[in-house]
């Protein structure tokens, strides 16, 4: 991987958000439609690709870590606005990072 530095870094805004609602998208083999709760900031639609790991039951009102400045980006089921944290792959599972309790939505990570 390329090295950045921290001025690249810093460029990501990284926050806290509350998982407001959570649809399965039926066409899409992997996405999940999140609505994330950003405080302040508002709401923010996602499509996520943990289909394989969560339901959507499981993520309703969990706290997730968000790419809030990711510029948008048209896809075949709508507009993800973001993107959240999450680790692994597909072989081993997909674990959504979450933040420690205490954590409000839109705080900032840093």
């Amino acid at each position: 991987m390329e090295e950045i530095n921290i001025n690249d870094f810093a460029k990501v805004d990284l926050r806290v958000a509350r998982v407001k609602d959570a649809q399965m998208v039926e066409e899409a083999d992997k996405l999940i439609k999140l609505e994330l709760d950003l405080g302040d900031l508002g709401l923010k639609t996602v499509f996520a690709g943990i289909k394989k790991a969560y339901s959507a039951d499981d993520l309703k009102d969990r706290l997730v870590v968000c790419v809030n400045n990711l510029k948008p980006r048209e896809m075949r089921f709508g507009t993800s606005e973001g993107m959240i944290l999450a680790a692994g792959d597909d072989d081993i599972g997909i674990f959504v990072i979450s933040p420690d309790a205490g954590a409000k939505p839109g705080m900032q990570v840093r």
